[in-house]
């Protein structure tokens, strides 16, 4: 008898805002990122325009399909931001004011400026 031996991965795609898919697989040794993703089934209720707009990666790195997997790794499948974060920070930072927002926006009665 034979035994095949595998080991753990985390396949992880967040179709839209808060709605996070999870699965977790039992893959072979010389298993790659793009067939882990194929055995996930993650892919399968999505329509083709939106599976060419992600982003693979291995653990909040961009990578390759073709990057070997390793014990515990966790593949990640990522959506093209909406809003650039910078810009976004901008804006609220504009929209709350330089006076209610910041380190040192509430102070003691009394106290010195910065403290």
């Amino acid at each position: 008898m034979a035994t095949e031996v595998t080991f753990a991965v985390t396949v992880v795609l967040a179709a839209g805002p808060r709605q996070v898919q999870i699965r977790h697989l039992q893959v072979p040794p010389g298993c790659t990122a793009a067939r882990a993703v194929q055995q996930s089934g993650l892919l399968l209720p999505l329509p083709e325009s939106d599976i060419a707009h992600l982003t693979l990666g291995v653990w909040g790195r961009k990578a390759s399909g073709q990057q070997l997997l390793r014990p515990d790794d966790r593949v990640e499948l990522y959506r093209a931001l909406q809003v650039d974060p910078k810009v976004a920070r901008r804006e609220r930072f504009a929209k709350q004011g330089a006076k209610s927002a910041g380190l040192f926006a509430k102070r003691r009665a009394g106290a010195k400026a910065g403290y």
